[in-house]
């Protein structure tokens, strides 16, 4: 869970009382420690709360021992390392929790291929209903809102399967649309630019010339 992200509990077996564990770390505590930096590098934290990690029964064992760790160090808050020993295992929980989301990502390809196919379907309809020049380019965190992820998890996605962020995914496919305007058409630069949900033509032919290393010009000239 990331900070002020709203939890719910609710029980499996109305027969079954809930069992489980939360940790909840108060900021102060990683004051002047080294994983107050490097906390910030976990992407998980802001990840939707039903991305939660499925562990294997080794996984289990490690976590719940990490966990009895801490836990046997809180009633020894006044001893000067109990706070250097409950961070250091803190950081080993997040460090196990790193590898556990890596191997999920690298085995779950059936899911993320289904949510890449998602992806396209919902950019070319979006492209196709002329919603890029109503509404604009849309955002990674409006996209990732309509496919029911976190915008973290659509990047980390992207990068796992085609080795692009997600930045780069949108601008390749405004990119192919701008290429088809500009080959079929005869609108002028500006027109196609406002069109795509451009507020600058120059922006416009900024990011073409980035990405194709022509103008949009040179480009339909290749076609005369």
């Amino acid at each position: 869970m990331s900070p002020k992200q709203v939890l719910t509990i609710e029980p499996v077996d109305q027969h079954l009382a809930n069992q489980g564990w939360l940790i909840l770390i108060h900021p102060d505590l990683l004051w002047n420690t080294s994983l107050a930096a490097k906390i910030k590098h976990y992407g998980f934290f802001s990840y939707e709360i039903n991305e939660g990690l499925r562990l294997s029964a080794q996984e289990q064992v490690t976590v719940i021992n990490i966990i009895s760790n801490i836990a046997d160090e809180i009633p020894n808050g006044t001893d000067r390392y109990s706070k250097d020993v409950i961070i250091a295992q803190v950081e080993l929980l997040l460090a196990y929790s790193e590898r556990i989301y890596k191997r999920l990502f690298s085995s779950r390809k059936k899911q993320e291929h289904r949510t890449l196919e998602q992806l396209e379907l919902f950019m070319s309809k979006y492209i196709k209903g002329n919603n890029l020049s109503e509404t604009g380019i849309p955002t990674i965190k409006y996209i990732a809102e309509q496919l029911h992820i976190s915008p973290n998890y659509l990047s980390r996605l992207l990068q796992s399967i085609t080795g692009q962020s997600t930045k780069n995914y949108l601008h390749d496919k405004l990119i192919e649309l701008a290429k088809e305007k500009l080959s079929t058409t005869e609108l002028s630069v500006s027109e196609i630019a406002y069109e795509m949900g451009f507020k600058a033509p120059q922006s416009f032919s900024k990011l073409f010339k980035t990405k194709t290393s022509l103008t949009p010009i040179e480009f339909r000239q290749t076609f005369i």
